[in-house]
C-alpha cells in the first residue's frame, strides 16, 4: 500500500514532464515552430520555391521585383476599339486623323489597364 502511494503521484509527475519541457513562446524557435513564418504584422506567410513562373524574385542587388504583364494585350485591343471609335467620332471628310488619334490614345489607355492588375504584393 505504501509503495503504491509513493509511485503514483511519482508516476504522474514523470508523464507530464515532456509537456513541460516546451520553450516559452518568447524564446528561441528551433524544431517545429522554426518552420513557420510570420510577417511582421503576426500573419503567418505561407513560404514557397521560387521556380521559373514565380512572380516575385530577388535580383542580384538584394532587391525584390514583381514580374508584371507587359501589356501587349491591351495596347492591341485598345488600339483597335480606339481607332474604331475614332473613325466614328470624327467629323465628315477625312476620317484618318480621327482613326490615328482613337489608336493612339486607345492603345495607351488599353496598355495601361492591362499593366494594372499587379498580382503581387
Amino acid at each position: 500500500m505504501r509503495k503504491t502511494l509513493f509511485i503514483a503521484p511519482l508516476a504522474l509527475a514523470l508523464a507530464t514532464t515532456p509537456a513541460l519541457a516546451d520553450p516559452p513562446p518568447w524564446a528561441p524557435a528551433h524544431g517545429a515552430r522554426e518552420k513557420h513564418v510570420y510577417d511582421g504584422y503576426g500573419r503567418y506567410v505561407e513560404p514557397r520555391p521560387i521556380t521559373r513562373n514565380s512572380y516575385i524574385w530577388r535580383g542580384r542587388d538584394g532587391r525584390y521585383y514583381c514580374r508584371r504583364d507587359n501589356g501587349t494585350t491591351g495596347l492591341v485591343i485598345g488600339a483597335g476599339v480606339g481607332a474604331l471609335a475614332g473613325h466614328d467620332l470624327a467629323g465628315p471628310g477625312d476620317k484618318t486623323l480621327g482613326t490615328i488619334l482613337g489608336a493612339v490614345i486607345g492603345g495607351a489607355l488599353g496598355r495601361a489597364i492591362d499593366r494594372g492588375d499587379l498580382k503581387c504584393r
